[in-house]
């Protein structure tokens, strides 16, 4: 999955420094992050593609997680907004919250 970013330097700060998630390749305009054994998050500074931002519009991003309230309480220390945790009707617990891009980031147990 690769998002084009505008707001670049922000969004790999959010999913490294916040989220920590392990750098796979580093380069100037654009970054990898891994995500498991078959999965990768790339960043790309859309300022410097031909392929434009789609300004977090129809995009979600979901990490499954063993403890839904860790989860929750790790997002606060690490200095985001205490996000709520939801019910959904399939029984699904769940916690939105968004990058600096505007690509809504899902934590769900």
């Amino acid at each position: 999955m690769i998002l084009y970013c505008k707001k670049w330097k922000e969004t790999v700060s959010f999913y490294h420094s916040l989220l920590n998630l392990p750098v796979i390749t580093s380069l100037d305009w654009f970054v990898e992050f891994r995500l498991g054994d078959t999965s990768c998050l790339s960043l790309a500074d859309a300022s410097r593609t031909s392929i434009e931002s789609n300004g977090g519009k129809g995009v979600t991003i979901t990490f499954e997680v063993d403890d839904i309230q860790i989860a929750r309480l790790n997002l606060v220390r690490m200095g985001l907004k205490e996000p709520a945790v939801k019910d959904h009707p399939w029984g699904a617990r769940v916690i939105h919250v968004h990058d600096p891009e505007g690509n809504r980031v899902e934590f769900w147990r």
